[in-house]
């Protein structure tokens, strides 16, 4: 299948979206690049410098074949290819785990993709970052739906924000913050820095993960993540694909500026990444998988699942390869997990913590309500953690323990009320009765 979508003008004239495979279709590596081939070259990127933004090893999508893909027809057009990692807040990535990612050998980066450099989002260094402009706070108010009105300067990787020419690569999926993942995503909170990914992090709390998570349309917080991507000086391009979940198989691709090609994979996504049961699931077992290697990133397990749970329900985190719950975000260690309305009503005592520590830590915890006179909090699913993080650390943090060297997953799946979900995280499940 192949639809013209739009054609819109950017810093380098005007350029036409087009999609090809669609919902539940497997699109071929040698249609895959003829598309690719084709839609590079309507573009003028002869001599620019081109940055790829591309995902952390946290999303699953065939990167070799598409990295080689892009790589063999830019790299002898363009003036330097440089692809930076979009970590947003995530751990850097180690040299050994950026080669796997790419698809090589040790040492072997050069040999596969001659004069292409690959960095991380250093988000943590100051010189790796440059303020492109500001959003000042009666337009988040108008941009966030009332819900917050602070400003904000938007500070960008310098790589980024010096490139000619930005080709967003990735896929795309439900997504707790934003409604569905990727386009303008991979600028904000992907290669930003901390101040704003904060700010789109709590107004997704506010709305709360489980009314915005699968949302298509553009949510107060995409809004939000488009007005400061359109502050970047270069070109916005996309190839967008949407990822078959455990195969890795590319259902279908999209090319067009960071807008069109995100909508036109999302719609497909919207299709083919939620799955839609009768009767809401009374436990759930999330099997995570080792891309998501502490509880920041395999509270997915949760997301995905809690519109589909039944009030007092249970999820269960089985992640037997985690150790810790975030290696850069220690704060949470501090305030545990809590449900939005105990942060809210609690404001001036933790107004100063990261926003976006706060927002993870609603989006684990999931819908409740918290009364400030009793102090008391109540959630409406159990988490249950059963990794490698202690019993005693797990209650720390207000989330349930289970020994994961003690569960049977294939006896618990034949147990009455219990769905055992492998390689949980990405596909969106809700409750829709008949």
């Amino acid at each position: 299948m192949s639809d013209i979508l739009a054609t819109s003008e950017t810093p380098i004239g005007p350029v036409t979206c087009e999609l090809i495979g669609g919902p539940h279709q497997h699109v071929a590596e040698e249609e895959l690049e003829e598309f690719v081939a084709r839609k590079l070259g309507e573009v003028d990127l002869d001599g620019k410098k081109v940055v790829l933004v591309v995902p952390d090893g946290t999303r699953s999508m065939p990167l070799p074949e598409v990295a080689t893909i892009l790589h063999r027809h830019l790299i002898d057009r363009v003036a330097s290819l440089t692809a930076v990692i979009a970590l947003g807040t995530h751990s850097y990535m180690e040299p050994d785990e950026i080669e796997r990612m790419f698809g090589v050998e040790p040492g072997g980066l050069a040999q596969r993709y001659p004069g292409l450099t690959i960095v991380n989002h250093e988000w943590a260094d100051p010189t790796m970052l440059v303020k492109v402009g500001r959003i000042e706070g009666d337009r988040i108010g108008e941009l966030s739906e009332g819900r917050l009105d602070v400003g904000a300067d938007i500070v960008l990787n310098r790589h980024v924000v010096e490139a000619d020419v930005n080709i967003v690569v990735g896929p795309v999926f439900p997504h707790e913050v934003v409604g569905i993942s990727g386009g303008n995503k991979y600028f904000i909170p992907g290669v930003a820095s901390q101040e704003f990914i904060d700010m789109t992090h709590w107004v997704g709390a506010l709305i709360s993960s489980a009314a915005i998570i699968g949302t298509r349309g553009i949510t107060p917080v995409r809004a939000m993540i488009n007005e400061g991507a359109r502050l970047i000086p270069g070109a916005r391009l996309a190839l967008k694909l949407v990822v078959e979940s455990g195969t890795g198989l590319i259902e279908a691709a999209a090319f067009g500026t960071t807008e069109d090609a995100w909508g036109a994979a999302a719609d497909v996504a919207a299709q083919t990444h939620v799955t839609y049961v009768e009767t809401p699931f009374q436990r759930v077992v999330s099997c995570m998988m080792p891309r998501y290697e502490d509880i920041w990133t395999a509270a997915k397990g949760f997301y995905k699942l809690e519109p589909a749970v039944a009030d007092g329900g249970e999820v269960i985190i089985y992640a037997p390869h985690v150790t810790e719950v975030s290696e850069t975000h220690p704060e949470i260690y501090e305030i545990g997990y809590h449900c939005r309305d105990f942060f809210v009503k609690q404001w001036d005592t933790y107004k100063d913590v990261h926003w976006g520590v706060l927002a993870h830590s609603t989006h684990l915890r999931g819908a409740g309500s918290y009364d400030a006179e009793t102090g008391v909090e109540s959630c409406r699913v159990k988490v249950t953690l059963a990794t490698r993080i202690p019993r005693e650390v797990c209650e720390s943090i207000n989330l349930g323990y289970l020994d994961p060297d003690e569960m049977d997953l294939e006896a618990m799946a034949a147990e009455p009320g219990t769905v055992v979900i492998e390689n949980a995280g990405e596909v969106l499940y809700r409750h829709r009765p008949s």
